[in-house]
């Protein structure tokens, strides 16, 4: 994690200065035209890939906060909501565009926090009741925050955003934590992952960690904590007070699903996304062609890990059931569907499409784009939602997935 750091904050200062410099395009685009790509992805033994799941690593110090702290459900969060969504930059164009919005002033141009991956409550309920989680149709969006800008990597949170007509255009932010001390005296403290991909599905939220799987939350679960002291000041203090750098609530980690494989790489959990019709996570790796010094210079690979049958949870141990070695670099974002494979790489520009039996086919994508998620719509066309990282463009925005291969 600590060389998978040092090369992200060397990205994100070339970036900046290549956008200081006019140089960094991340703007508009108006056509998708398909180019046929040179190779395609080939398949891997699957057999290879394993995971271990635990979702109850936490339960005794979990269960002390949710009695201390008390509990708000996603609905009360959302009633609190404290930040305003604004409408995507003017100069803002993708083919296949259907909508998004940018957040507030603050957030879209803040240098320590960066937002990374992306899923809805699509994701978590499917298309159901207009794809409503505890009343709200959700984006949710993971960041990660560093010690001042350009500095060390120092924590992670979600972002809770509204996305239905019938409420305000509001969001939330939920700083994730990580149960510590002692089920009479507990505490917690900062995750300071990178949190490049996320997946929700039923309760749980899955969060990539890089060098090592995910960690797991769930959203039955979100603490309520004291707004006061300072803004450095993070879990229990004296007096039995409870802050996090002045939120009002976190998500505790309930569990972790830790990556094996038996190559000689390990995985690199770049990005991850859900498929609900295969019931599973996919994965795939950022990698270089050559010349990094903090990402492998190898080909990346794509894994996907199917869910326990009839449950959001993975079995205590899961083997996966599909891997694929991809002829692409720089991958920020995977998402898979019905057979399909979209890959986002922000160094290429580009989205690539991929079945077995079509093919690969790319297309112009934007610059600065991060995660991929499939948003499936019972009376309208399917989606593919996305966002940009750099400071002031994080446009999250929402296109027709069939303008970018496959019906």
């Amino acid at each position: 994690m600590e060389r998978q750091d040092l090369m992200i904050r060397q990205v994100r200062t070339t970036a900046r200065a290549l956008l200081a410099a006019g140089l960094l395009v991340t703007g508009a685009l108006t056509a998708a035209p398909p180019a046929a790509a040179a190779t395609a992805p080939t398949v891997l033994d699957a057999s290879g890939y394993t995971l271990s799941a635990d979702y109850h690593q936490y339960d005794a110090l979990d269960g002390a906060l949710v009695s201390t702290l008390g509990t708000s459900a996603v609905h009360t969060v959302m009633d609190n909501a404290n930040h305003d969504r604004q409408g995507l930059a003017p100069s803002f164009s993708v083919a296949g565009l259907s909508g998004g919005f940018r957040f507030d002033d603050g957030d879209d141009g803040d240098c320590q926090s960066f937002p990374q991956g992306i899923t809805t409550s699509r994701d978590a309920v499917g298309t159901a009741n207009s794809g409503n989680y505890d009343g709200h149709q959700l984006v949710l969006v993971s960041w990660y925050t560093e010690d001042g800008c350009g500095g060390a990597q120092q924590r992670s949170r979600i972002t809770l955003v509204d996305w239905d007509a019938t409420y305000p255009n509001k969001y939330r932010k939920i700083l994730l934590v990580e149960p510590t001390g002692t089920a009479a005296a507990p505490s917690f403290k900062d995750i300071p992952v990178h949190a490049g991909g996320v997946s929700w599905y039923g309760d749980y939220l899955y969060v990539a960690d890089t060098g090592h799987g995910m960690r797991v939350f769930d959203l039955r679960k979100i603490l309520n904590t004291d707004t006061g002291g300072t803004a450095d000041q993070i879990g229990r203090q004296s007096g039995s007070v409870y802050y996090a750098h002045n939120y009002a609530y976190v998500l505790p980690q309930v569990g972790t699903v830790t990556a094996q494989t038996s190559a000689a790489d390990k995985l690199v959990w770049s990005s991850i996304s859900l498929d609900r019709v295969s019931k599973s996570i996919v994965m795939t790796e950022y990698t270089c062609q050559s010349g990094c010094t903090a990402y492998p210079n190898r080909a990346p690979r794509a894994v996907r890990f199917p869910f326990a049958p009839g449950a959001a949870t993975f079995a205590a141990t899961t083997t996966a059931s599909q891997a694929l070695r991809l002829p692409w670099y720089n991958l920020n974002g995977v998402a898979s569907h019905n057979g399909r494979w979209w890959f986002n790489s922000s160094g290429q520009k580009k989205l690539y499409y991929w079945t077995p039996t079509a093919g690969p086919s790319s297309f112009a994508w934007v610059g600065g784009a991060e995660s991929i998620s499939y948003w499936e719509d019972a009376t309208g066309p399917d989606l593919l939602w996305s966002l940009q990282e750099p400071a002031n463009n994080r446009n999250v925005f929402a296109v027709t997935q069939a303008t970018y291969g496959g019906g």
